[in-house]
């Protein structure tokens, strides 16, 4: 019997879009709410780890209707930071938020 090993996820540093996607999104969502630690890039978790990381983040968006604007001042000053670094680290190793003609 042959054994495989899961799928596991590279790393939001390791993302062909430097984490702009959903992925990355999640992760640093994570990020803001204290689910994960700052900078844990989530390497080496399987697509159940994954699921389990976008239900809890989901959920803790529920409490503001998943709107950064309802966030309080807390959570909006480090969501903003958090994601604006990612925006200026990801434009800085050449992504473009503009679409393709895949996307």
């Amino acid at each position: 019997m042959i054994q495989t090993r899961p799928q596991t996820y590279a790393g939001i540093d390791q993302e062909e879009n430097h984490g702009m996607t959903m992925t990355g999104r999640s992760i640093r969502d994570a990020w803001v709410f204290g689910i994960l630690p700052e900078g844990d890039g989530f390497a080496g978790k399987t697509a159940g780890d994954m699921q389990n990381l976008f239900e809890r983040v989901h959920k803790a968006w529920d409490d503001f209707g998943q709107l950064p604007s309802r966030l309080p001042p807390e959570l909006a000053e480090r969501h903003a930071r958090i994601h604006d670094e990612a925006i200026q680290r990801a434009r800085a190793n050449g992504w473009s938020a503009e679409l393709g003609d895949d996307d």
